[in-house]
This record gives C-alpha cells, sequence and structure tokens, in this order.
C-alpha cells in the first residue's frame, strides 16, 4: 500500500471555501406533496441542515398557480404553493426560487420536456407573465413577511441554451424574458435579487459572455449570475440506464474560472457573485455512477475547490423522488440524489456531511491538497475530509499518514466511507436487486448505508502526534483530533474491564 505522508503546520493558511450547505437541488416542486420526498428531505435537513433550496415546475400545471377565468382573465391559485413552501420553511429552507416553466394557458407554443411535460416555450404574453410573478411574489410576502422573502434569491428559467428547456435556444428571446422579469421583480421590491443565465455546459462561455454584453448594453444591474456544472462524459444508453465516464476535474474547474473571467471583464460586474445552481457528476438522472462510492469520492474533491471563484453550489439534488425520465423501476437506479428511495443514504450523502462536520466550530484551513482538506479549529482540535478519487477503477489504496504538533494526549476519531465498510449499493447487488423492498432488506440496507467509526487515543512523541489510516479506492474519511484527558469515576478502570491488566 503506497504511504502519503504530510507534516501540517498549525499556523499556515490554505484557500478554502466551505458553502457545502448552501443550497441543494429538488426535482419539480410539485415533488414535495409526496410523503418519501418529505421524509428524505428531512433526513437531510438533520444530517446536513442546507439554507436554500432550488428546483424547477414553480409554474408547471401540476401546481396549478396560473388559471383563468370564464372571461379569459387571470387567477391565481397558491393552495399547493403554500403546501410547499410551508414545509420547506418547517425544515429551515429558503426557497432560491427558479421562475420556470410556462404555464399550459399562459404558453405561446405546446413545445414540453419530461415525463411530467413541463412547458419550455415564451409566454403568450409577457405582460401576464411579468403580473403572475408580481403577484407571486406578493403574495409570499404577506405570507411569511416581506423582510424575510426579499432573502430569497430568484433565478429566471432553467438551462435556456438547450432547445429543450427554452424553445429553439433562442438566445435574444430568453434576454426579453429576463430583461422584462427582472425589472418586474424588482417593481415589487427593489431588493430582491435577480440572476441568470442558468446554463449549461456546451455553450456556457458563449451564452456569459452574450449575457453580460446584453445586460452592459442595456445596463441591467444583474445582482449575480448562475450557471451549471456537470462533469461526465456523453452517457452510453443501456436499457433504463446511461453510463457516463467521469471527465478529467481540473478540465471542468478550468471550465468554471472563465465564467469569473468574463463576467470581471466588465468593470460594472467586477466581483458579482456566481452561484452554481446545478452541479453533479452525471446529467442524467438513471446513471448508475449516482450510487457509487466512486461518485462520493469525486464529489469530495470537488467540494473541495468549488468555492475557488463561486459563491455557492448546489448539488442536484437531495433525494431520488424524482420523474424526468418517468417513475424509476428500482431503490437504486442512478439517480441524482443524496438519498436512495427508502430513505438509505448513499455515500456522498455521507461526503456532505463530513464538508458540513468542518463548519460545526470556528477554525480556519492550514492544508488543502487533491487529497485531503485539513482545518485547525479555534479550540485547539483538528479536523478534516480526505478522499482516494478514481477517474477510472486502478485497485490502488494509500495509507495516510499525518503528523500535527500537539502537547498532550487526545483522541482520533476516524468515520469512513468506501467500498468496503459503507456501500449499501452492493448489498442491495448482493441480495438480488430487489425492485421492491421488504422491511428486512430495507432495514439491512440503512445499516449498511452507515459509516465505520473508529477510535484511537493517541500519545504524542516529541511534542508531535501522528494520526495515521487507511484510504481505500474511492473512499472518504472524515476524521477529528482533539486533545482530551481520560477522567475516570473513582474505581473505574477500562484496562481491568477490558483486561488489558
Amino acid at each position: 500500500m503506497t504511504e502519503k505522508r504530510v507534516v501540517l503546520d498549525i499556523n499556515a493558511e490554505a484557500a478554502f471555501s466551505n458553502q457545502v450547505d448552501y443550497c441543494v437541488g429538488t426535482g419539480r416542486m410539485g415533488l414535495a406533496l409526496h410523503q418519501e420526498y418529505q421524509e428524505q428531505l428531512k433526513l437531510v435537513q438533520e444530517y446536513i441542515g442546507f439554507k436554500h433550496i432550488r428546483g424547477h415546475g414553480l409554474f408547471c400545471d401540476d401546481m396549478a398557480i396560473y388559471q383563468e377565468g370564464e372571461d379569459g382573465s387571470p387567477e391565481y391559485n397558491y393552495t399547493y404553493l403554500d403546501r410547499v413552501m410551508d414545509s420547506y420553511r418547517g425544515l429551515g429552507l429558503k426557497p432560491f426560487l427558479e421562475l420556470g416553466f410556462m404555464p399550459g394557458k399562459l404558453a405561446s407554443g405546446s413545445q414540453t420536456i419530461f415525463y411530467w411535460k413541463g412547458n419550455t416555450t415564451p409566454p403568450a404574453s409577457y405582460e401576464r407573465w411579468n403580473d403572475m410573478v408580481k403577484a407571486l411574489l406578493e403574495h409570499l410576502c404577506q405570507r411569511y413577511g416581506r423582510e424575510e422573502v426579499v432573502t430569497w434569491p430568484i433565478e429566471v428559467w432553467n438551462e435556456p441554451n438547450l432547445p429543450g428547456f427554452w424553445e429553439h435556444a433562442d438566445m435574444q428571446e430568453y434576454f426579453r424574458l429576463f430583461h422584462s422579469t427582472f425589472y418586474a421583480v424588482k417593481e415589487v421590491d427593489p431588493r430582491f435579487r435577480v440572476g441568470g443565465p442558468a446554463v449549461c455546459g456546451g455553450s456556457d462561455e458563449v451564452w456569459i459572455k452574450a449575457f453580460m454584453e446584453y445586460c452592459h448594453e442595456q445596463e441591467i444591474p444583474v445582482d449575480f449570475v448562475t450557471r451549471h456544472h456537470y462533469t461526465t462524459e456523453f452517457p452510453q444508453k443501456a436499457g433504463h440506464y446511461g453510463y457516463a465516464e467521469l471527465q478529467d476535474s481540473e478540465g471542468g474547474f478550468a471550465n468554471l474560472r472563465t465564467t469569473r473571467d468574463i463576467i470581471d471583464g466588465y468593470p460594472e460586474y467586477r466581483g458579482r457573485e456566481i452561484h452554481i445552481t446545478e452541479f453533479n457528476t452525471s446529467y442524467i438522472p438513471n446513471c448508475p455512477l449516482h450510487d457509487t462510492n466512486q461518485n462520493a469520492a469525486f464529489i469530495a474533491r470537488q467540494l473541495s475547490r468549488l468555492g475557488d471563484g463561486n459563491a455557492s453550489y448546489s448539488y442536484w439534488t437531495f433525494g431520488d423522488v424524482f420523474e424526468e425520465q418517468g417513475v424509476p423501476f428500482t431503490p437504486f437506479h442512478g439517480g441524482f440524489g443524496l438519498v436512495a428511495n427508502g430513505c438509505i443514504p448513499k455515500p456522498t450523502f455521507w461526503t456532505f456531511v463530513f464538508y458540513k462536520n468542518l463548519k460545526e466550530k470556528p477554525g480556519h484551513c492550514i492544508y488543502k491538497d487533491d487529497h485531503m482538506v485539513v482545518l485547525k479549529m479555534e479550540d485547539g482540535s483538528c479536523r478534516g475530509v480526505a478522499w482516494n478519487m478514481t477517474e477510472k477503477r486502478s485497485g490502488e489504496d494509500f495509507a495516510l499518514r499525518l503528523e500535527l504538533p500537539a502537547g498532550e494526549e487526545g483522541c482520533l476519531v476516524i468515520q469512513t466511507v468506501d467500498e468496503v465498510c459503507c456501500n449499501p449499493l452492493k448489498v442491495w447487488h448482493d441480495l438480488g436487486e430487489p425492485a421492491s423492498l421488504t422491511s428486512q432488506e430495507l432495514e439491512l440496507l440503512r445499516r449498511a448505508a452507515q459509516p465505520y467509526v473508529e477510535t484511537r487515543r493517541i500519545a504524542p512523541r516529541d511534542g508531535r502526534v501522528e494520526l495515521a489510516f487507511p484510504l481505500r479506492e474511492n473512499g472518504v474519511v472524515y476524521f477529528s483530533w482533539e486533545p482530551c484527558q481520560v477522567r475516570s469515576d473513582r474505581g473505574y478502570s477500562y484496562e481491568r474491564v477490558m483486561q488489558y491488566q
């Protein structure tokens, strides 16, 4: 086993911006009416506690917001909206409002996308579109308080650079939509923050450049810029699934930097926030990669660097209650989620938990490389996340040895998620890949989806302690070191209990 040794300097400073809990994605908003959806979201909030949630379908017909009376005049129905927003607020979430797609009665055409047929054509009437947006925001302000609602970011549409998401990928028509919507929102309250263009890869540089140029020419004070970030090659279809190979991580990070460079090329927009409102490995909801430990390790590296130049990055999605290509056949089907159906945490779930653990106490980053992030906390403890990411299976494990200055003994806690000790996908496969789980199978899978926890007491030698643990291929490890003395109750001897003496 290869050994990686790092001598840590507790006075060092390393660049690391951890926004792991800022936002998470969901499917279309109407799915929030499902019980399983709410159970998965509650689990995610208990362990990670995201601040915002973003998804599609706010204005789709299944939410029933836009209606018309017998005389054709607009009517607004907020029954389902209130249920969804109440559930989000009850779990401590603020919406990151994505304005889309088009209500059928307001649409200029019949083009739709996905199993649930979201209309992706421009409005037949921009006046009615703007009135609907303004009425929605006024309703939210009245229900949840204006001072609260104006803190909810607003994004105009989703991936208009793809013809499936915006008819003909008509750039100028999208700019018209953004321009009109931006000022409609500001009419309700100028404190609302509005951004776009929410583009995905491929033509992202062209679109972001053109978007910023349009805003510059029209003197639109756009509040932030949004884009998406996926990191796999084109998938190969086989039955219900698409198999995709990971791209080189460095190429993805370089692509993200182009957005920063484009924005900063305009003096009036220099430093504007960039929000990655979707990211994952594959961009399809039936890619088995999503369920694997490889995905967890790859995302661990992403989380270490996505804060470089970006204000936030939203994983797509929190759970597998998701229907872009129809209702999934099996609990493990390559869904986007951190949680599989049945409330089974996937390995990537723990990657997010581990990064959230880094934020529990005040501290600063003292070390970061392609395998690890380490923080020194103000109370004298250290904690970090390490990973052994492979873009293609290599069979290479390595041992990590960290040297850290210490004046007293303490406790090392190690939580490991890898293909040996936290791999519910393998257990499901070994069980015969059942499409419908029995209660016993479900309980077994939930137990198999937990990290392996190990603790050690370590005494310093020559003023230093050594923290050592293995990192198997595609493994992710959270570790913490905290100086502490054993203070036994009178007469209690752990060594005697364990027959060590």
